[in-house]
C-alpha cells in the first residue's frame, strides 16, 4: 500500500488533516503524521495539541505523496519552511503526488509548481494559485497529474476519498464512503 506525509504546521485546520488522515487509514495506507517543527507536539488552529508520528528532520525517504492541510496560520507557516519546500522539490522530482486543502494549495502556487495545472482551493485565496487553472466551486477535489486539491473543511471527506481512490483504488474508495456511510457522488 502506499505511503503518505501528513506536514502538520502551527495553525493547521484540524478537521482538515484528521479527516482524510482517518478515511486513508481505514483504507489501510501507510499515513505518517510528520511535525515541521523539531517539536512532534503541533498546536492546531483551535488550539487541540497534536502529537505527530516524527518531525520533518527524520524523515529519510519518499512517500507516494505529501499532504498539505489548510489553516491560515499552518498554511503560512508551511510557506514559511525550507524544509517543507525541499521535500516538495524531491517528491515533485520524483513524480510522487502533492496533495492539499483549503487555503494549503497556495503553497504549490508560491513555488510556482501550478503553472497550467487545474486547481482548487478555499474561497479567496484563488489569486495565491500562481499559474493555476482555478476549477472553482465547479469540483470539490481537482486532480492534475501529481496534483490534488481541494476546498475545505467541508470538502474533506471527498478529499481523503480521492486519495483513496488514486492511490488504492475506486473500490477501495467506495468500501471506505460505505463503511462512513457516506453518499459518495
Amino acid at each position: 500500500m502506499g505511503k503518505v506525509y501528513v506536514f502538520l504546521a502551527e495553525g493547521f485546520e484540524e478537521s482538515e488533516a484528521v479527516v482524510p488522515i482517518d478515511l486513508m487509514r481505514r483504507a489501510r495506507l501507510e499515513v505518517v503524521t510528520v511535525s515541521i517543527q523539531p517539536d512532534p507536539v503541533v498546536v492546531s488552529s483551535h488550539g487541540i495539541p497534536v502529537t505527530a508520528d516524527t518531525t520533518i528532520d527524520q524523515l529519510e525517504d519518499l512517500a507516494d505523496a505529501i499532504f498539505l492541510p489548510g489553516g491560515l496560520k499552518g498554511t503560512n507557516n508551511l510557506k514559511e519552511s525550507d524544509a517543507v519546500a525541499e521535500q516538495i522539490k524531491k517528491h515533485k522530482e520524483a513524480g510522487k503526488y502533492l496533495s492539499a486543502i483549503c487555503a494549503a494549495p497556495t503553497v504549490y502556487g508560491q513555488m510556482g509548481l501550478l503553472d497550467g495545472k487545474k486547481a482548487t482551493c478555499y474561497p479567496g485565496k484563488e489569486d495565491e494559485l500562481v499559474g493555476a487553472l482555478w476549477t472553482g466551486a465547479v469540483q470539490t477535489v481537482a486532480v492534475d497529474g501529481q496534483f490534488i486539491t481541494s476546498r475545505g473543511m467541508g470538502t474533506s471527506i471527498d478529499f481523503g476519498l480521492k486519495m483513496i481512490e488514486i492511490l488504492i483504488s475506486d473500490e477501495k474508495a467506495q468500501e471506505i464512503a460505505n463503511q462512513v456511510l457516506y453518499p459518495r457522488a
